[in-house]
Formats: structure tokens, C-alpha cells, sequence
């Protein structure tokens, strides 16, 4: 009797994995297996990026605060426009392909740029664009894409398969270095052939999502943002970019690990793997988590692990496990965060201004994080490592609660 009932125990549990599994659509894997190509090769940029500024080209922390702004910042210009423009003309897969083609050919640019610093920043900013313009189509297909009581879920798999790429983006990097006798051009090249393969399979296997508009005009910029007086949208663009704002970007937090435990350079890109693990491990389980308590929750909890990483990167004690630790944490942080967000967001958007809406939302995000970036620099240099560091932990706290009392989302 027992083994009976374990037996169909067993084939209940498989059945419902099998369920869950076919409740992601064929396109958000889809979409994930382009992100998973992209991330490999925007993460080997990432990976040695930091270190190619600050120790080859000699940047301080206010220059490098100000590229990386930069680098962060620019998507916000762009993100409204490529979310308009994808549900103005109903072509969400068009968009994001330009904007991945973009990004494709900006690491040939890298190549091109040299060792000028102007022509990195025009490079980053021209790369960023089209994140910028991709971002708000692709989030806008997932949701689409999905059942409303699935979107957690759905932007989970999505993101854990982005995450796959990122995890492996450092690796590539650091064998091409290795191969290539320490060439960050050979990086750069290897990037944009990786890049290029991302766009063949977005051609190839991602399906439209196609909607009939009876007044076109009323898909508009203005529409969308007016959809900030509704005051849930409203509640969760404003707490997003204040959070944003007192968010330490992922360039200063590997940068503040390789100054506080004295990185060697061959090891640096590495680093972000610890990020990209917990990350790949956790965002299918907290965007299901998320579907069931509350996506709000979630993501501040997220907040709360990006403080603790700040904290243990720049507290009192020092040691291996403390940095293993504040890796981890900051894997945490993403996989609470990066997914659950849209997630939380998309239900409060009409599906005629998907796109635009959520790009409305990951413009303040954006513009935030920029001038987070120029302020930590800034503070950086002016009151050292430590403090600047503990400064942001603080500030991150106090958002945090607030944005807990406030709980613009509910379940």
C-alpha cells in the first residue's frame, strides 16, 4: 500500500513539473535562448571592462563613475522610444532586433575605439542604446507571452536562461585573454561573433506577438505617460527609480572587491560568476515564490540582500568567506529583483502599451542608477573607499523601508 501510494506520489509530482514546464510558452524560451547568447557576450565586455578603464587606461573613481553613469544612463533615452515604436507599429520583435543588432556591432566599435577614452564612451553609450531599445519589446513578448497568475514564473526562466550566458561570459573572456596573451581586442572581436549569433536565432525562432488596434492614436508616448496618473503605476515607477537611485551599480561592487581583497588582474573577471551562480539558482525559485506571496515582497527583499552584500564587502571584519559571502548576496539581489519587477508592473498596463508602460517604468530605473554611479564616484573619491561604501548601504536601507511601508503592489 504504501509503495502504491509513493508510486503515485512520484507520478503526480512529475506530472505537475511537467505542467509547470508547459505553462512557460515556447516563446519566453525562445527569447531566453537569445538572452542567454547576448549575455555571453555583453558579459565578456562586462568582465574586463572595469578593469581595462581603471588599471590600462588609468581612470579614477569620479572618471570611471561618470563612463560607467554613462554606461548605465543611456538606455534611459532610448527606453520609451523602442517601447513606443514597438507598440505604435505593432512590431515588438522588430525593435528588439535592432536594438540587439546594435549592440552586435558597437563591439566591433570597442575594436575601433583603441585606448581613446572619448570613443569608449561613444562606443558605450551607442551599445547601451540598444539595450535601451530592446529592453521594454522583449519584457513587453514575455509578458504577452504568459498567463497573468504565471508571470513570475515566466520572467523567471527567462531570466535564469539570461543568467546561463552571464555565467559563462567571464569564462569565454578570460580563455580568449589566455589564448590571446592578454588582448582585450581579441575580447572585444570574440564578443561581437557571439553577438551576432544571438540575432540569427531572435530571426529565426521568436514568434511576434501580433494585436489589431482599432485608434493607433491613442497607442502614444503620452499615453503611456499617463498612465502615471494611475496611482498604482504611478506608486511603482516612483519606488523602483528611488531604489534605483541608491543602487550600487555591478562595476563598483566587483571593483570595491578587487581593491578591499587585492584581486589579481587575471582572476577579476571572474568575479561576476559568483553573482551569475546564485542568480541562476534562485530566479526560477523567487519568481515562483513571487507569483504566490506577493511580487512587492520579493523584490524589496531583494533590497535587503544588496544592503547585507554592501555591509559584509565594508564592514569591521575582513576574510575569503566575507567576499564569497557579498558575491552571493548580490546574486541574491538580482534574482529577487530583476524579473520580479516587470513582473509586478506588467498587470497594471493595458496590453496595447505594454511595452511603452513598462519602458516607462525601466526609464527611471535607468536615469536613477546613472546618477547613482556619478555620486558614488564622486563620493569614492572624495571620502574613500569605506565610508562611501557604508554611505550607500545606509541610504539603500532607508529607501528600502519606506518603500516597505508604501507597498505600491499587492498580491
Amino acid at each position: 500500500m504504501y509503495i502504491a501510494t509513493s508510486r503515485s506520489s512520484d507520478v503526480a509530482a512529475g506530472t505537475e513539473r511537467k505542467a509547470g514546464l508547459r505553462r512557460v510558452s515556447a516563446n519566453v524560451v525562445a527569447l531566453g535562448a537569445v538572452s542567454l547568447v547576448t549575455d555571453i557576450s555583453s558579459e565578456m565586455v562586462t568582465a574586463v571592462l572595469p578593469l581595462y578603464l581603471v588599471l590600462g587606461l588609468g581612470l579614477n573613481p569620479l572618471q570611471f563613475g561618470l563612463l560607467d553613469g554613462l554606461y548605465a544612463g543611456a538606455t534611459a533615452v532610448v527606453r520609451v522610444l523602442g517601447g513606443h515604436l514597438a507598440d505604435r507599429w505593432r512590431r515588438l520583435k522588430a525593435v528588439a532586433g535592432f536594438g540587439y543588432g546594435l549592440s552586435a556591432v558597437c563591439k566591433l566599435g570597442l575594436v575601433a575605439a583603441g585606448s581613446s577614452v572619448a570613443a569608449i564612451g561613444v562606443v558605450l553609450a551607442a551599445d547601451r542604446t540598444g539595450k535601451g531599445l530592446r529592453t521594454a519589446p522583449r519584457d513587453a513578448l514575455i509578458s504577452l507571452s504568459s498567463e497573468p497568475d504565471t508571470l513570475g514564473r515566466s520572467f523567471g526562466v527567462h531570466r535564469a536562461m539570461d543568467t546561463v550566458g552571464a555565467f559563462l561570459g567571464p569564462l569565454v573572456a578570460m580563455a580568449v585573454l589566455a589564448l590571446s596573451l592578454g588582448s582585450y581586442t581579441s575580447v572585444f572581436f570574440t564578443s561581437f561573433c557571439i553577438a551576432a549569433i544571438a540575432v540569427m536565432l531572435l530571426a529565426l525562432f521568436v514568434r511576434d506577438h501580433k494585436q489589431d488596434i482599432a485608434d493607433r492614436a491613442a497607442v502614444s508616448v503620452r499615453a503611456a505617460f499617463g498612465l502615471l496618473r494611475d496611482r498604482g503605476f504611478r506608486r511603482v515607477a516612483v519606488w523602483a527609480a528611488l531604489l534605483g537611485f541608491v543602487t550600487l551599480g555591478d562595476s563598483f561592487v566587483y571593483l570595491v572587491l578587487q581593491r578591499r581583497w587585492d584581486v589579481a588582474a587575471t582572476f577579476f573577471p571572474l568575479l561576476p560568476l559568483g553573482t551569475a551562480g546564485i542568480y541562476l539558482v534562485l530566479a526560477v525559485p523567487l519568481g515562483k515564490l513571487a507569483d504566490r506571496i506577493g511580487r512587492w515582497p520579493v523584490f524589496l527583499g531583494g533590497h535587503v540582500a544588496l544592503v547585507a552584500a554592501l555591509i559584509a564587502l565594508c564592514g569591521p571584519v575582513s576574510g575569503f568567506w566575507l567576499a564569497a559571502l557579498a558575491l552571493g548576496l548580490h546574486g541574491v539581489f538580482y534574482a529577487a529583483t530583476d524579473g520580479v519587477l516587470m513582473a509586478a508592473a506588467g498587470p497594471l498596463v493595458p496590453a496595447d502599451l505594454r511595452a511603452t508602460g513598462l519602458a516607462v517604468i525601466q526609464t527611471g530605473q535607468a536615469a536613477a542608477r546613472m546618477l547613482s554611479s556619478v555620486l558614488f564616484g564622486l563620493a569614492w573619491t572624495l571620502w574613500d573607499l569605506q565610508p562611501a561604501v557604508l554611505a550607500a548601504a545606509g541610504a539603500l536601507a532607508v529607501v528600502a523601508l519606506g518603500a516597505a511601508f508604501a507597498r505600491p503592489v499587492r498580491k
